[in-house]
């Protein structure tokens, strides 16, 4: 790789596990768990995210002239595009019918998961060269390895526009998050929605409240083998139902548990005898709670509500949390308060051909995306007098 400065290196990884936990960590920060050193060597290490099953690490690092970590990217070469939640699937078409080839392409992102974050992780103490040097180094192997294209998903706003001055195009997109205002009570929240909202709500949570389950909000030791075992069930009923493909194996949950208990968040329903039906899994952060997976065994209306989005607002409120992010997809989501939240991609593509119509591709969709968002904003659930006021940015 290029010298990144009179005295830094960049080098590649074959594994997340080749790099010093706490030097990534340091550099990753504690805020957001998905880029942890924990987390993405579950992903490896239980061969969820391997070369194997299409993700062979290549993550860049950048050392100063001592050795010491200064910054880090999570990066995957990936021959397929299975698990990354920002849709290219027409773009590979498109180029494969012209007769180039998409993939291999390489991917900076967080396996398997739409949370937004840093994707160029530095140290708190690097130089400003720091990300450009990233960057540059990213984009200078995708060049070395004759691949099509470098994909960046889910960094935060701030990285993506500075990815923007290095030749990348910016994509937006959205997902649903709640957001805190202060409340002190779930009542208080309520209390900020229209009548016909606030009574859909209580009802929603009385009908569950009357179903005879037991929910139960469970973190750290608080979590069981055999609630892993009911949950690992309930991922698999979720892949069948929504044919889809199981990216997380088995020992993934049981990784996830061992390294990272405190800041896992799982919500279960069980039946009066003990039996677990249900379960929603959720990651905590400094200032949010991460809804990841849900599934069940059994059917009951307004559970998946209950678990997944009222209970995640009872711990955030308890919490002193920011927000909620419930990620993609779902727009039943606004009515209960979860409303559309910008996302971000960026994209170098190598080929001069198929830049041209990307950057057109781009260009259209944009103002489809903002249409989108403004109208699930009409379709919020707050008050008239609150809802300009809470409707993102």
């Amino acid at each position: 790789m290029p010298d990144a400065g009179p005295t830094h290196t960049v080098e590649i990884l074959d594994s997340i596990g080749d790099v010093a936990a706490s030097a990534w960590d340091t550099c990753a920060g504690s805020a957001n768990p998905f880029v942890g050193h924990a987390f993405l060597t579950a992903l490896e290490d239980s061969g969820s995210a391997c070369t194997q099953s299409g993700w062979r690490p290549r993550h860049l690092v950048l050392f100063d002239g001592g050795r010491r970590l200064l910054g880090c990217m999570p990066l995957y070469l990936k021959g397929h595009s299975w698990g990354e939640y920002v849709f290219d699937w027409a773009w590979a078409e498109a180029f494969e019918r012209a007769g180039g080839c998409y993939y291999p392409k390489l991917q900076a992102a967080v396996p398997f998961t739409p949370v937004t974050g840093p994707r160029l992780l530095l140290h708190p103490q690097a130089p400003a060269a720091a990300f450009s040097a990233l960057a540059v180094a990213s984009v200078d192997l995708a060049m070395r390895l004759g691949v099509s294209s470098l994909h960046v998903t889910f960094p935060s706003e701030d990285q993506a526009l500075r990815l923007q001055e290095h030749g990348f195009f910016i994509r937006e997109g959205h997902q649903y998050h709640w957001h805190n205002r202060g409340y002190g009570s779930f009542d208080d929240f309520l209390a900020d929605l229209s009548s016909r909202k606030r009574k859909a709500i209580r009802k929603e949570r009385a009908a569950i409240a009357s179903s005879g389950y037991i929910l139960r909000t469970l973190c750290g030791g608080e979590i069981e083998a055999r609630h892993w075992a009911a949950f690992w069930r309930f991922y698999l009923d979720t892949v069948e139902r929504k044919y889809a493909h199981a990216y997380l194996e088995r020992d993934f949950f049981d990784r996830l548990g061992a390294t990272m208990g405190e800041r896992v968040v799982l919500i279960v329903a069980e039946t009066p005898a003990g039996e677990t039906v249900a379960g929603a899994l959720n990651l905590l952060g400094e200032d949010a709670l991460y809804g990841r997976y849900w599934g069940s065994s059994e059917a009951c209306r307004f559970l998946h509500f209950e678990a997944c989005y009222y209970r995640a607002i009872d711990f955030a409120i308890a919490r002193g949390l920011a927000r909620v992010e419930a990620g993609a997809q779902g727009e039943h989501k606004v009515q209960r308060g979860y409303l559309p939240q910008r996302t971000w991609s960026a994209h170098w593509i190598a080929h001069p051909g198929l830049r041209r119509a990307v950057g057109q591709f781009l260009e259209a969709e944009r103002p489809a995306v903002e249409a989108a968002i403004a109208a699930l904003n009409e379709e919020a659930p707050f008050r008239s007098d609150l809802a300009t006021r809470f409707a993102p940015r």
